[in-house]
């Protein structure tokens, strides 16, 4: 079995939603590689970052740009034939709609679409920068993913009724994982190291709410604004970092309230210990459809460093969740008063993590995933 990505560079995401994935699948004795074709840019730095997690992994240049990716078929292609793999997971749309073109020449048995979202609708509510001609036919190419593909995995319930609706999926062939914690974020002791708190300029009357990753125009910065502003005026003892590369929007906060914003970008492997300084996590972002089927990953880095989130409504399955389980505040206007969480909280907000976003939790799904596609 294969498991396919196009034109992903490593990242955090890629080491938790797709390395940390192929390795839980090959402990359940089933061997499945990871087969990544990535930009041409920093290619041999790249490939030397995913092969450093998985050192059999496939790494292969897209020939020539992502926007020809017809081309890589025939690598795609080749690189079944080597492997004699017959079945592909194949992760978004375009991989998706490769490996669908083997399927119909007899090349590959089987294919599942590994959703990550509304592809579609995100590349229009937020003018993704991508030729014309990828975005004239990523409604066609979407639906193919969906309806064509012998099994689909989910990152939310909401995406499958995104399915529903747009493509008129009326299937049961498929399984809702989450986006999962990372296997190496969860063995890291979270711990608040007091050193990490100095360097922030914390105290322990502070409420420090945490934002971790990127302030893209689809993570909803302005409607972010409307929430932080109000709530840093009410309180000195409110603070706010941002885990993410400095940019003009947040210099502009700092300069507003110079004491109580902070930026600070760590690697992937330090986020755990700086998180677990904070307080409170956040996930606020504008009512979108491709908002609506997200299944963000800081949420559950978020509770697994203890923190409550403090999430906007309609987020993926994840507004509601909050308010289910009370491991947050699902906002509704008003900026709420908020305690520092105490032990206990914290201690709870991990447990929930290990009960829902772990790849063990989700055991029986991968499980029916591999059963599906014998």
């Amino acid at each position: 079995m294969i498991y396919f990505t196009y034109a992903e560079p490593p990242s955090g995401v890629y080491s938790s939603q797709v390395i940390d994935v192929v390795k839980h699948l090959n402990v359940q004795g089933e061997k499945v590689r990871l087969v990544a074709f990535i930009s041409l840019q920093e290619f041999k730095k790249n490939k030397q970052k995913i092969q450093a997690e998985m050192p059999h992994a496939i790494v292969l240049p897209m020939l020539p740009k992502a926007t020809y990716w017809q081309l890589n078929v025939l690598s795609l292609l080749l690189i079944c034939f080597l492997t004699g793999q017959k079945t592909i997971i194949a992760r978004n749309v375009i991989a998706t709609n490769m490996a669908l073109r083997l399927r119909r020449f007899g090349l590959i048995k089987k294919v599942c679409f590994d959703g990550r979202g509304a592809i579609a609708a995100e590349w229009k509510e937020y003018d993704v920068k991508v030729v014309d001609q990828w975005k004239k036919s990523i409604d066609k190419l979407e639906r193919s993913a969906v309806i064509e593909s012998d099994f689909r995995i989910a990152v939310t319930s909401q995406l499958v009724n995104y399915w529903k609706s747009n493509y008129q999926y009326s299937a049961s062939d498929h399984v809702v994982i989450p986006c999962t914690i990372n296997s190496s974020f969860v063995k890291q002791n979270n711990i608040v190291d007091s050193n990490e708190m100095s360097l922030l300029n914390l105290n322990e009357n502070d409420i420090v709410f945490a934002y971790s990753g990127s302030t893209a125009g689809w993570q909803s910065f302005k409607t972010l604004e409307t929430f932080i502003s109000p709530l840093l005026t009410s309180s000195h003892h409110y603070k706010i970092i941002f885990l993410a590369q400095a940019e003009e929007s947040i210099d502009q906060l700092k300069k507003q309230f110079p004491d109580q914003v902070m930026q600070k970008w760590v690697s992937h492997n330090e986020v755990t210990k700086v998180l677990a300084a904070c307080d409170y996590g956040i996930l606020i972002r504008e009512q979108s459809v491709t908002n609506q089927v997200a299944s963000p990953t800081k949420f559950a880095e978020y509770l697994a460093s203890g923190l409550p989130v403090v999430i906007s409504d309609n987020l993926g399955d994840y507004s509601a969740f909050v308010e289910k389980h009370q491991c947050g505040f699902k906002l509704n206007g008003k900026v709420p008063f908020l305690n520092k969480p105490s032990v206990e909280d914290k201690n709870r907000m991990k447990q929930l993590v290990l009960k829902y976003f772990t790849k063990e939790a989700n055991q029986e799904k991968y499980l029916q995933l591999l059963q599906s596609l014998q």
